[in-house]
Formats: structure tokens, sequence, C-alpha cells
């Protein structure tokens, strides 16, 4: 090839890759293009024992197709066909949706034309009804999409068939609904699918068409289905994926201040948060070390009318026993030695906003006594002064320990305790809201690319299966520090694996549950050690019916703790040098697992 063969050839591959960035067809991919059904099997983890099925990083749930035709039988005779047919296709939409955020995070690196080809992949691999594409194509410029799909063997049309026969109308509603929510989130503009033949209606196989909202006309049910108010061009095309974008713009706002989850226990407790905010109730956190109390106590402040003012926290442990009442309520200049200027104590620093008093439980008793007449009294007084000074502070406590079992042996004064339970909120911990994992990975992930500057597309599917699984023993800290590593060690512009996470001291169960290609349940090594050392380890307990569930891995923690601790002589601080981790974490561990009295 001459040169000038040559640049003819680079300026047409040009501009056929400029012209696939605005326009694309099924009939331009190759045969087996990405992300192919493996590709996608490869998302799908079962997590045994755990109550959980992933997708990537959403979770799913099994459903007997019978269990779903039945609830459909019961809202068409309920509410009509019309309300049934609104809802379901809601539904649908809402799943296709998700579904194309998924493809977006798992495959942030495909173009538009592979992203809409992925669609009927992951609707077949769901097991609705089997997808094949007969053609689609788009226009980025002129916001317009047209595609034609078969379906085959729809459990909706055979659920509908099995309950009222042959229809008069298409049936398919949940289907219809997903590849249009699916679509509409890929191309930023509104797509509506209608089928053209039905299952339902006694056709051989369902046959699909969709195109822009507007070229249906003004007949368009679909438009309240959904509930948008469609726009006639997008603000941007939404392009690859929006995890990418999340990472390469800083985070807004402080991410000190922000709580994040989707779990019932977290909405729970953020409930109880948004009900005490708008009063000046006493409030007491309860929850492990690492929970986020203080992140959750300053949110409180943020939401009370007290926002205005400061939000001052303090570590009660970290206070010495003989500074305690200077430092919580001022000292006056030749106090004692070395008290060389009068000077405010947290109490009056945070007049007119809110006080957080981190591990109470750490007090002394006579230290207690005296915060306990600072609440009670509204006043206080400055050691060496004699002037009252009134306080205008809202007190809100946190205690990493059961305050009810201090005050049973001695350690926690009862009538503190009461001044402080106004309003308890107890925080869960991590391994107790593992709904919200997938949604901390990807937060935490932002935020530390953002700060190191660090581009990453996400994380392996055994860094995943790690972190989903993973019992964590300091909490949301401690999948905070694991994501900061990972973006430290793993390579600019790649992903996070499990190598970059863990460093070996943390106890994981050695095998992961996937779904392999061809649709069957295999394990594989999750740490990435070599298999078959891994295998020939444990292979006899696996054969036996021993499994790696909560109860069995409780036993082999406390049996790690009790032969550091033989080994150490009971000297906990050595114990957790051996172990390689912080004396508080295990301190904290042999109390919870009654090692430690």
């Amino acid at each position: 090839m001459t040169e000038r063969e040559t640049r003819i050839s680079l300026a047409e591959a040009s501009r056929r890759a400029a012209r696939i960035l605005t326009r694309g067809a099924s009939s331009e991919l190759e045969t087996g293009a990405a992300p192919t059904f493996n590709d996608l099997a490869e998302s799908l983890h079962f997590a045994l024992g755990d109550g959980r099925i992933w997708l990537n990083d959403q979770r799913m749930v099994l459903m007997q197709s019978q269990v779903l035709g039945r609830l459909r039988s019961e809202i068409i005779d309920a509410f009509g066909v019309e309300t049934a047919r609104a809802l379901f296709t809601r539904v649908g939409y809402m799943q296709g949706m998700r579904d194309a955020e998924l493809i977006q995070k798992r495959f942030p690196n495909e173009d538009l034309t592979h992203a809409l080809a992925a669609g009927p992949r992951v609707h077949t691999l769901e097991g609705f009804v089997k997808v094949t594409t007969r053609h689609f194509e788009f226009d980025r410029d002129k916001c317009t999409y047209f595609g034609e799909f078969l379906w085959e063997d729809s459990s909706e049309a055979a659920e509908h068939l099995a309950s009222y026969g042959l229809a008069s109308e298409p049936v398919c509603w949940l289907q219809v609904g997903y590849p249009s929510g699916y679509t509409s989130k890929l191309c930023g503009w509104p797509v509506i699918f209608r089928e053209v033949e039905c299952a339902g209606m006694g056709a051989p196989r369902c046959v699909v068409v969709g195109q822009h909202a507007d070229a249906w006309g003004e007949d368009a049910p679909e438009r309240n289905y959904f509930g948008l108010e469609w726009k006639s061009r997008p603000a941007h095309a939404v392009g690859k994926t929006v995890v990418a974008a999340d990472q390469s713009a800083p985070p807004s706002g402080d991410d000190s201040t922000v709580a994040v989850g989707v779990s019932a226990a977290f909405v729970r407790t953020r409930r109880q948060l948004e009900r005490v905010a708008a009063t000046d109730a006493t409030v007491l956190f309860i929850g492990e070390s690492g929970v986020g109390k203080e992140l959750f106590s300053s949110q409180l402040h943020a939401m009370s009318r007290r926002n205005s003012g400061p939000f001052v926290a303090i570590n009660c442990a970290a206070i010495p026993e003989q500074l305690v009442e200077s430092e919580l309520f001022g000292v006056e200049k030749g106090a004692y030695t070395g008290a060389i200027a009068s000077r405010a104590g947290y109490f009056e620093r945070a007049s007119g906003g809110t006080l957080f008093l981190d591990e109470i439980a750490s007090l002394t008793y006579s230290a207690q006594g005296k915060v306990l007449r600072a609440l009670q009294e509204r006043k206080i007084e400055r050691v060496g002064g004699s002037k009252t000074i009134s306080l205008d502070v809202r007190v809100v406590a946190a205690s990493n320990v059961d305050l009810t079992a201090e005050v049973a042996a001695g350690r926690f004064r009862q009538d503190l305790y009461f001044r402080l339970c106004v309003f308890p909120i107890a925080i869960p911990p991590l391994r107790e809201r593992r709904d919200d994992i997938p949604l901390l990975m990807a937060h935490f992930l932002g935020i530390y690319c953002a700060r190191h500057d660090r581009h990453l597309t996400g994380f392996s599917r055994r860094a995943t299966d790690a972190l989903l699984k993973y019992d964590y023993p300091g909490n949301i800290r401690e999948l905070q520090n694991l994501i900061e590593r990972g973006v430290v060690y793993a390579d600019d512009g790649g992903i996070i694996d499990i190598s970059h996470l863990f460093s070996g001291s943390e106890l994981l169960p050695p095998f992961s549950i996937q779904l392999t290609s061809d649709g069957r349940l295999g394990r594989t090594p999750l740490l990435g050690l070599d298999p078959s050392s891994t295998e020939e380890r444990d292979t006899a307990a696996f054969n036996s019916g021993a499994s790696f569930a909560e109860g069995s891995f409780a036993e082999m923690e406390v049996a790690a703790y009790r032969s550091a601790l033989t080994q150490t002589d009971g000297n906990v601080s050595a114990a957790a040098r051996l172990l390689k981790i912080s004396r508080p974490k295990l301190d904290y561990r042999l109390r919870r697992l009654g090692l430690r009295p």
C-alpha cells in the first residue's frame, strides 16, 4: 500500500469512527460483539447463605413465573386491565433503566451501539423471554431511534394464556416496558416500544418495535404510564458511562458529611434523624466503632434549626482525666500553674449550635457527674472562675458500648444515662446493611479517584464478590480504607482487583460462588491465590458438606483470637500485632465474642 493509499485509508477510518459516535446500527456490529452472554453471566453472583443474589452491584431475587402470573391476575381482577397494564409497564420501564445503568457501570468503555446491543442479552439472561435482534439504528444528532426485535417463549404471555386464554390486545406489558426504559436511559431521549404481534393473541412469537416517543403520534398512553415529561431534544446525549463521569468530577460538597445508603436499616435510621432534627431534644447515638456516629450527628446538626451555629465534636476518650473539666467547661487565667490565659471550653464554643460528645462512656465517674449537672442546670462555671455562664447548646452523645450494661456494672451513672437517652438512635453495623455496600463502593471510589487524581473504571468480579461477603469489623471506616487502598494500588485507567484491597490480615471466605456461562453454579478462589493449593486444603471440608457460613466463620475467628492470646500470654497489644490489626479493633472483637470481660 502506498503512502497516499495509507492516508486515504486512515482518513476513511477516522470519518467512520466519527460517524459511529453520532450514528450507529446493529448491522455494524461484528458477530459475538462484547458484552457477550459469557461476559454478562460473570456479573451474576449468588451469595450463598447470605440471602442475596447480585447482578453486578444490583440485588436480584428469584421468583417463580407462576407466582408473578398470579400477582398479575390478582391486580387485573382487583383494579382492571388498564390499571394493571399501566402498573406492569412502569415496573418494566424501571427494570430496564436499572439494567442500562448496570451496563454503563460494568462496561464503561463500550460505545452506544454495543451498549444497546447488550440490552436484549440482559433481558434474555433474566429469564423473562428470549430476545433476537432483527435490526436497530439511531442518530444522536437527530435524536432518532428505530428497533425491531423478536421475542420467543414470553413468560408473561404464557401466564396470561393460562389465566384468561387468548387476548384481543398485546399482553406482554412488563416486557415492553423493559426495552423502553433501557433504550431511553442509554439514548438520552424517550423511546417507546410496542408489540405488533403477541403470543398472547395467538401469534407464534412476539414482535416488538421501538421508536422515538414523538413518532407514535398523540396516541401514546405510555407517556402517562412512565410518568415522564418528554423533551424534544436531550440536554446532552448520554454516552458511555455515568460512573466514569462521576469519578472524573470532584465530589459535590464535603464527602465527610454525606451519609449514603438504601437499605431498610439505613432508611429507618434516616427517618428517625429527620423526626428529631427539628427539635432540641438530646440524642444518643448507639453503634459499633466505625458505623458513622459522628457523620450522623453532623447531619443532625445540618438539618436542625441550629445549623447556622457551630458544630463542635469532641472524643471524650482522648481527654486526659485531669483535664476533663477544663476542656469541657473552660478555665480562667491563673486557675492553676500554666493557665496563663482564660480559655473557653467545648460547651461555650458550641453556644448556639451542637456539641457532640463521642465515646461518652469513657468519661470517669466524677466527670460524668459534672456533665450531668451542666445538662440539668444549663449553666457552667470555668475552672477557677466565679461567674456562672448560661448554656444555649444542644448536646448529642454517642457510645460504642451498651450503656445499660455499663450502668448495671456501676461504670456509668444511671441519672446521666436517662438524661442523655431522650431520643436514642441505634446505627446498624455494615454487615446488617449489606444492600448499601455497592452504593458505598461507588461513592468512595468517586471520592478517592478525585482526591488522588486517579481514573479507575470500577471493581473486578472477584473484588466485588469479596467486598459483598466481608464481615467488616471496622464497619464503614474499614470499607472506606479498603477502597482508598484499592485506588492507590490499582493501575491508573484499570480496575480494582481483590489483591489491591486486602492486605492479608482480613478474614475472608476462600471461595466465591458464580454462575458459569453454561448456567451452572461454580466456585472460584476468592483471594488471588493459587487455586490448586486452595483446593487441596479445602476440598475435603467442602465435599463433606462443610460451608463457610456465618457460624463456621465465627468459630474460625474465635480460634484465631484464642491462639494469638495464648501465644502472647494474654497480652492484647501483642496479640493485635501478631494478627496485624489495631489493638482497639481486637479489644472490641474480644469483648463482642465474650473472650474478654
